[in-house]
């Protein structure tokens, strides 16, 4: 009997070793991160992460989860949503990631109202019915167990409470998906290369957006998982999707 098995970009590895893989990554890419996904979008992800944020409705004195939190910035607009009566916790299964993240937060003088925590998504350890919002952006698709990340985050959630998924999904209109493809596959590890000197990071991240579920099966998991009013919202043509479900 052979060992389970899942997909780190287009190959296949044991499934207990995917998360050291996409940590290595990140470990990687650290140091140019931001400054990748300025160039990388041309600057729009601060766009689509302060869409997601209006969508979470989140509001003052609300408890939000940020998980896979990376270098803060969607800390730091929820933070900015709750006030001083509310509170955010920056995760990140990364070390570094995590502590750039908090570094840039302190430097931007929010020293209060947030908490940080080094996380696994699939194993939450916060009590049942702790927030009000769980947002993961753009850290879905590097998680190992996928369904198992969706239900531990319905858990902690308080019932009304919403989760958030930011995350790169498929890009609509066959001329439109050809074109994104030879940017994904073509400029975008160049780019890696020559900024991050790190093509193959770069070429993962490629490959990760590509077998990662599309928009109505990222739908179809979290309703299997337990959310309701399920829905998603396309983001440039689909290149990213914003899903939103509630806990009833």
């Amino acid at each position: 009997m052979t060992d389970p098995t899942t997909h780190f970009g287009f190959r296949q590895v044991p499934i207990d070793e995917k998360a050291k893989l996409v940590r290595s990554v990140f470990d990687s890419v650290a140091d140019k991160y931001d400054l990748m996904n300025d160039l990388m979008s041309f600057g729009i992800h601060r766009l689509w992460k302060r869409i997601a944020v209006e969508l979470s409705h989140v509001r003052p004195g609300d408890r939000v989860l940020d998980l896979a939190g990376g270098t803060g910035d969607m800390a730091q607009l929820f933070r900015g949503r709750v006030g001083e009566q509310g509170w955010v916790v920056l995760s990140d299964v990364n070390a570094e990631m995590l502590r750039r993240g908090r570094d840039r937060l302190i430097d931007a003088g929010w020293a209060t109202g947030i908490e940080y925590a080094q996380i696994d998504a699939e194993r939450l350890p916060f009590p049942d019915h702790t927030f009000d919002c769980v947002c993961i952006a753009f850290g879905l698709r590097n998680v190992t167990r996928k369904e198992e990340a969706l239900q531990s985050m319905l858990r902690v959630l308080k019932p009304g409470g919403r989760a958030i998924v930011l995350e790169f999904s498929e890009a609509q209109g066959t001329l439109f998906r050809k074109t994104y493809d030879l940017y994904s596959f073509k400029l975008l590890p160049l780019l890696g290369k020559l900024v991050a000197g790190d093509e193959a990071s770069y070429r993962y991240l490629a490959e990760s957006i590509r077998v990662h579920p599309n928009q109505q099966a990222l739908k179809g998991m979290m309703m299997e998982a337990g959310f309701a009013r399920c829905e998603f919202f396309n983001l440039t043509r689909g290149v990213v999707a914003i899903h939103r479900g509630y806990k009833v």
